[in-house]
């Protein structure tokens, strides 16, 4: 039985035209995403599983793990009458779905993380963020790049997020390559008007 989930009204509408492909996520068993995603390639079918390097000590030496930024969760580029292919693949639970079918994910948000995993983007898990003043990368490796900016420890991080799954990931940048794009007037979000001198 596929998974009940309401999205909100930014999240791209459910009733898409049935002969394009659009992104899906799948959820699977823990630890099953490698399984999962090695298995779509075998069926021809176009996945991302975005991952991070983690350095782990063992007794003997350091070890490094290639980890999934996003536990539990693969993305899938399919047709929407293609969701039966992805559901046969062993280890994948079910399509993030609400009552009219599986739920599309925006290939931005897609785009957005590959761009920064393309780039040796050093991601950090970060929490889920829907206010703050949105921002793009004006120049550089990661030009085009949109989320939003905060500033801790006098540093500059740009959260980018997958509103579907409500996980955000977080990459350090320089606060000289960013402009705003939309500025938020709520004074607990941490903004971008100080940071980048924008009146």
């Amino acid at each position: 039985m596929e998974s009940q989930v309401a999205p909100p009204s930014a999240y791209i509408s459910a009733n898409i035209a049935m002969h394009e492909p659009h992104w899906y996520v799948a959820y699977t068993y823990p630890r099953h995403e490698k399984t999962v995603s090695d298995l779509l390639v075998q069926k021809s079918i176009e996945s991302f599983l975005p991952t991070f390097t983690k350095v782990s000590q063992w007794k003997d030496r350091r070890v490094s793990l290639e980890i999934p930024l996003f536990a539990g969760y693969v993305f899938v580029r399919i047709h929407p009458d293609e969701k039966t292919r992805v559901l046969s693949v062993p280890s994948i639970i079910r399509l993030l779905s609400n009552r009219e079918g599986p739920i599309p994910v925006s290939d931005d948000e897609i785009d957005a993380v590959r761009l920064c995993i393309q780039h040796g983007a050093k991601l950090q898990k970060h929490a889920f963020l829907t206010t703050g003043d949105h921002v793009r990368v004006k120049s550089g490796s990661f030009e085009g790049l949109e989320g939003i900016v905060i500033r801790s420890n006098n540093s500059c991080r740009l959260v980018v997020s997958i509103g579907l799954i409500h996980q955000s990931v977080a990459l350090e940048i320089d606060a000289d390559l960013l402009e705003l794009v939309r500025p938020v007037s709520s004074a607990s979000s941490c903004g971008a008007r100080g940071l980048l001198g924008v009146a």
